[in-house]
């Protein structure tokens, strides 16, 4: 394959960003594919990085910018880490992120050979050749913790529940995502997809994102920016008019 050339100036820079009011349709529908997203999160110059479920909220009675759900342990490095500073990151991607075992090595509890693969695995492995989406998405934004008890915490929690809802098979992967840090015993998390101990949890805080800036990014390196602006053009303060 030819090596394809970056430019600098778009990759590192921003004197490409555009104003928008709205998310672009490809970020919406990496959104609207993907199952999981990292949220980066940093204080005192030490990053750290969580895998997480996620709702993504276009607009509502408390928002009528988009919005970005997750809920998560009250007592997690990435809600400590928040509170002292709501800038946070995210990644997000709906590509097939599984990796194929190649000729020269094959990894320990990895997937089977060739030879012992079904038809629809193969298929499914190789889903990376016509990914879903062709972008990746970094997303800059504010969070917060919403208020405990408020309609609103009511309100999103209750959208993050219906968009997480799993079966038996997705729960064990939900409450690994879900911000629980090991929460609640195995058995209780495959019977309700995770939901109760990480979502529906007295004790588990819901957390909301005001998207600032988005980033996409294609296999080619093909770089776009964007700023998010109200349509009133009212200015935010940590994220919100």
């Amino acid at each position: 394959m030819d090596q394809i050339s970056l430019n600098h100036e778009a990759s590192a820079g921003d004197t490409h960003k555009q104003s928008v009011t709205s998310l672009p349709p490809e970020v919406v529908q990496c959104l609207e594919n993907a199952r999981f997203l990292h949220l980066a999160t940093c204080t005192d110059n030490q990053p750290h990085v969580s895998l997480m479920n996620y709702t993504y909220i276009p607009s509502s009675q408390y928002s009528s910018a988009p919005v970005i759900v997750m809920t998560t342990n009250p007592s997690s490095k990435k809600t400590n880490n928040l509170v002292v500073n709501p800038n946070v990151s995210l990644l997000v991607h709906d590509w097939v992120s599984h990796r194929p075992p190649t000729q020269g090595r094959r990894m320990s509890g990895g997937s089977p050979g060739p030879e012992h693969r079904s038809s629809l695995a193969s298929l499914l492995l190789n889903l990376n050749t016509s990914a879903i989406s062709s972008i990746s998405a970094t997303i800059n934004g504010t969070a917060s913790l919403v208020a405990r008890g408020s309609p609103e915490e009511e309100y999103y929690r209750g959208q993050h529940l219906e968009n997480n809802t799993f079966d038996s098979e997705g729960g064990v992967a939900a409450a690994m995502f879900n911000g629980g840090g090991g929460g609640g015993p195995v058995q209780a998390s495959q019977e309700d997809g995770g939901r109760e101990c990480f979502v529906a949890g007295e004790e588990v805080r819901v957390i909301l994102v005001h998207i600032k800036d988005i980033r996409t990014s294609d296999w080619k390196g093909a770089v776009k920016d964007w700023v998010l602006v109200p349509e009133d053009g009212a200015p935010r303060i940590n994220g919100a008019r």
